[in-house]
């Protein structure tokens, strides 16, 4: 399918909503509208289709462009600023837990009586107490997300693809995502939400191994793969906003 003309961006406007999109004018019969995770709108369009014709169209399915366009904004991991001094409270699996930062002999970073205990060979000031406790959750994160794999799986295990991948990373926009060889990556901050908060996160991206959209038929395997996901799912934005 050759692409004509590449990335017109325009906009419509819906009620008080403007949607923005990407426009495409392809080799095909048919006008497709797709909405990305993260929230670009892409049109493609046959050769020749006039804008009236297509902005007729979108405005048909505005309604709908809007609803995928505020679950994907849902998923958008909303943790506030943190100054990493002593008495902040940071989370650690959905529980929150207080700094307590000292000078001493080692880097590290332990859980005791309801608190981070971050001790530091240098000069506790607040960069290097950061560093020591992102370094902390990525170990952690590496432990629990696999844990956290193993206890979805099995829901998952009788279909004709393999156990994916798990990576870790940092990400502005998303709690996880699924790449095109299947391997499930999750944001590093998701550390900080509760195990069944994590579990949906990791049930949702396998879904779609089998189902890559948001059709209802990936909506009826997370209901079967999750029942009451809705809740935890509500839990997470609540919790880590």
């Amino acid at each position: 399918m050759g692409l004509v003309v590449h990335n017109d961006k325009r906009s419509i406007v819906y009620g008080c909503k403007t949607i923005h999109y990407s426009l495409f004018y392809c080799d095909r019969k048919t006008l497709e509208i797709a909405v990305h995770p993260d929230s670009a709108v892409i049109v493609k369009a046959p050769v020749n289709s006039d804008i009236p014709s297509i902005e007729k169209k979108l405005n048909k399915r505005a309604r709908w462009i809007l609803r995928q366009l505020n679950y994907f904004r849902q998923f958008n991991p909303r943790t506030p600023d943190r100054f990493y001094v002593n008495g902040e409270t940071h989370l650690y699996l959905g529980k929150q837990y207080r700094l307590k930062i000292f000078e001493g002999t080692e880097n590290s970073v332990k859980l005791a009586r309801g608190s981070f205990h971050i001790t530091s060979c240098d000069i506790p000031i607040p960069e290097m107490a950061k560093k020591l406790l992102n370094k902390w959750y990525l170990e952690k994160a590496s432990v629990q997300f696999k844990e956290s794999l193993d206890r979805c799986w099995p829901k998952f295990n009788s279909f004709a693809f393999s156990k994916p991948a798990i990576s870790i990373k940092r990400m502005q926009k998303r709690w996880g995502s699924l790449s095109d060889k299947g391997t499930v990556t999750l944001n590093t901050d998701l550390i900080r939400a509760p195990k069944d908060c994590i579990d949906y996160v990791v049930t949702h991206e396998l879904c779609h191994l089998k189902y890559h959209d948001h059709s209802s038929e990936f909506y009826k395997l997370l209901d079967s793969a999750m029942p009451g996901w809705e809740k935890i799912k509500h839990q997470l934005e609540v919790g880590m906003a």
